[in-house]
């Protein structure tokens, strides 16, 4: 029996086309982070990455083999037409399957209390099954936006602000940190199973967390599994890998019932 925690990772997906044809891939970043965090609490975890399947019953069997579910982000969005918003110019929605399954997994991932991590788009759509919104194009939805995303520069950065008391405050400490960006969307209303736990200047929820102490969810906006994030974000994936050793060697979780209702996004109200 294996001593490590085995976490599914949700991987991307391109359909067919008469260029090319249908491919499933996934940044090596998440898979080496979940393997590669170790702690003298965790040895790592055993990544399991998981294609979009189209059966619930099989992603249900597999789900009830896996401590955690590492939700992937996307380079690009979900559809904003499933949110009740009208298409930005620039907003690139993901495709239809590749949105299908990644809601069909957070939802049962959270239905089960499985740990969840969840990165970019996955914390997006996380926040939306359970019920929040989401704002579809950052410059134009909050007042005296910062920028988030550089379409030459891939290793942009900015600052967040770490609420106290948070589970960010015990990977970072308390403050500021810098983070890396890439990203036109966010949540705008929080659902009500999170609490904010970092911001950024201009108003950004950049990560997120679960209201209940007992279970794991986090979601963050930037990417700590990506080359361009700092030594320091491996320690998301290691407290991460740690509340699934938690449930993996201590007692089991009582799922929840979750609201899924769709909610129309409201403005920001500008600056006064």
């Amino acid at each position: 029996m294996t001593t490590k925690p085995m976490i599914a990772v949700n991987a991307d997906f391109r359909p067919a086309s008469a260029e090319h044809i249908a491919l499933t891939w996934i940044t090596s970043g998440y898979y080496d982070q979940v393997s590669g965090a170790k702690t003298a609490k965790s040895p790592g975890g055993i990544p399991m990455i998981v294609p979009p399947l189209a059966e619930d019953d099989d992603l249900r069997v597999l789900l009830k083999k896996c401590d955690g579910v590492v939700l992937a982000g996307s380079s690009l969005d979900l559809d904003p037409k499933r949110l009740g918003l009208d298409k930005h110019p620039a907003t690139k929605p993901m495709a239809t399957r590749r949105e299908d399954f990644d809601r069909r997994l957070a939802k049962m991932a959270v239905e089960m209390r499985l740990p969840i991590l969840a990165i970019g788009s996955g914390m997006q759509t996380v926040n939306v099954i359970c019920g929040g919104t989401l704002f579809q194009h950052i410059p134009e939805d909050i007042a005296r936006p910062i920028q988030h995303r550089d379409h030459v520069e891939r290793t942009l950065r900015h600052i967040i602000n770490i609420v106290p008391g948070t589970r960010m405050d015990v990977m970072y400490g308390p403050g500021e940190i810098r983070v890396n960006s890439d990203h036109h969307m966010c949540v705008d209303q929080l659902a009500p199973h999170f609490k904010v736990s970092a911001t950024a200047p201009d108003g950004a929820i950049e990560a997120y967390e679960s209201v209940d102490d007992d279970w794991f969810c986090v979601g963050v906006q930037w990417h700590p599994e990506s080359d361009t994030a700092a030594a320091l974000d491996m320690q998301v994936f290691e407290i991460f890998l740690e509340a699934c050793m938690d449930r993996m060697t201590g007692a089991g979780t009582t799922p929840i019932i979750i609201p899924f209702p769709q909610k129309a996004s409201r403005k920001a109200v500008a600056a006064a």
